[in-house]
């Protein structure tokens, strides 16, 4: 019978509750207090009555606080985040009318609300269909002609970035570092012989033929230096005669020409715009729980740029941890010592993410944990982990409340992400299931207002607590 009252009437029965309730705490209060004073000294039983009275009404207050909170505030709180992750993540989410059957009309509503934005944007899909079909349709026919060419191909934007690659520079760029859009071409090449030539090049105004240089100082390419339009974007070709480039380097164009604008790099930090900063997002598979005597047993990385995934570029290694791995811990991850025999060593692989993860925002679920690996390595083998972190932990707090549960099947759960059961607690598939979460959440941060990375961390360190008590 309750369930059908109207919010207002809901609303207009806790003041009356704590307004009837509190006379009769005051009366009964004055009662006792008038009964302790009978035969005795009045003064002493009036100040005993407000005594009384006062804690009795800070007793009702809080209970009726409590009422409200579970009540009223909390869910009208989820159906804020469940509109939000509606809206701005694009996940067909239910509202739970049980846990909002107080609220009147409200939950009903909103999800009235919900089901006509899935009506439009059902409608705008259907209308976009077939357009898309043939942009696909062109960009698999642009990548398979590529692919034909023997060269290898990097456009390279205003600021010496990497704006794209084909599956042949893939392979060249990989004899040196993990493939990296939006990275520093100068990740790659020594800056002074390209510099040299992008000079010249800009000069002349002709294409220019050079020796690039790899970082490592053990590889060097026979390349050439063309001009894109009026500049100052440009491209880098080696052919295939002066490139270790295997006949099934057909990986997808991998590309992004937003990067052509002005880079989020040019201002401060905590001004860059959360969602045009580059991520790294990973996670770690361990003999244990305890970082500083636990060793890592697998590595997984993926990188998100422009709020999106980047195809191929990632980590799946598996780590030797030099000691037994514990069957409690292979019963989760799956990972055995036979499995890791053959792989490189922790320090090895901590160097290749730290590559990997230059000029990133590091990204993890309960990031504490698989960092303090990081750290320890770092102090053995002389690398400095001063990336800025963010904690998907901590932003879920943000967007759905403190309270709600925040584990990673939780957040997967409430934004639509599927982690196949296979893929579960192995390091890349944690990986790739948090970087999904982070690419939906960003928009949801953007439409509470937190659009700057300095906003961002500002709110998560509300909820540090939380990562408190996870460790």
């Amino acid at each position: 019978m309750f369930a059908h009252w109207s919010l207002r009437l809901r609303v207009f029965l806790f003041f009356l509750l704590i307004a009837f309730g509190g006379l009769a705490l005051v009366d009964a209060a004055l009662y006792i207090g008038y009964k302790r004073s009978i035969g005795g000294d009045v003064m002493s039983g009036y100040v005993f009555a407000a005594a009384l009275s006062g804690f009795a009404l800070l007793g009702l207050s809080l209970g009726i606080w409590l009422l409200f909170d579970e009540n009223v505030a909390k869910p009208i709180e989820r159906i804020a985040a469940t509109m939000r992750t509606r809206a701005h993540a694009g996940v067909a989410v239910t509202l739970n009318s049980e846990e909002a059957r107080y609220l009147g009309d409200l939950a009903p509503a909103a999800q009235a609300v919900a089901g006509q934005l899935s009506e439009t944007e059902q409608g705008t899909a259907e209308a976009i269909a077939s357009e898309t079909k043939r942009i696909v349709s062109e960009k698999e026919f642009l990548t398979a002609l590529l692919t034909e060419i023997p060269i290898a191909m990097v456009i390279v934007g205003p600021s010496h970035q990497i704006i794209l690659y084909d599956g042949q520079a893939a392979e060249v760029l990989g004899q040196i570092h993990v493939p990296r859009l939006n990275a520093s071409i100068f990740d790659y090449f020594q800056k002074e012989s390209l510099m040299a030539a992008v000079t010249q090049m800009n000069k002349t105004g002709k294409d220019v033929s050079f020796e690039a240089q790899g970082t490592e100082g053990r590889l060097s390419f026979d390349a050439r230096l063309k001009l894109i339009g009026t500049g100052p974007a440009y491209m880098i070709v080696i052919d295939e005669a002066h490139a270790k480039i295997s006949p099934e380097a057909a990986r997808p164009l991998v590309y992004d020409f937003d990067l052509m604008m002005s880079r989020a790099e040019d201002c401060a930090l905590e001004d860059r715009p959360i969602t045009k900063m580059d991520f790294v997002v990973f996670d770690t598979e361990t003999t244990g729980l305890l970082p500083h005597k636990d060793e890592i047993v697998q590595l997984g990385a993926v990188r998100v740029v422009n709020g999106r995934m980047v195809p191929g570029e990632s980590i799946d290694q598996l780590v030797n941890p030099g000691m037994k791995i514990p069957p409690a811990s292979t019963k989760v991850h799956h990972v055995t010592d036979a499995m890791v025999a053959d792989a490189p060593d922790a320090h090895s692989v901590s160097r290749q993410f730290h590559l990997f993860a230059r000029d990133s925002v590091i990204v993890a679920h309960n990031a504490p944990f698989d960092m303090a690996f990081m750290h320890r390595y770092g102090k053995q083998n002389g690398l400095v982990w001063d990336h800025p972190i963010i904690d998907t932990v901590l932003l879920s707090a943000v967007l759905f409340g403190a309270s709600d549960t925040h584990t990673l099947d939780a957040l997967c759960d409430r934004l639509g992400v599927t982690i196949p059961p296979h893929l579960r607690h192995t390091a890349l598939g944690d990986a790739v299931a948090t970087a999904e979460v982070l690419c939906k959440m960003l928009p949801m941060l953007e439409s509470r207002g937190y659009t700057t990375f300095g906003e961002v961390i500002q709110q998560t360190r509300k909820h540090g607590r939380l990562l408190e008590d996870l460790n």
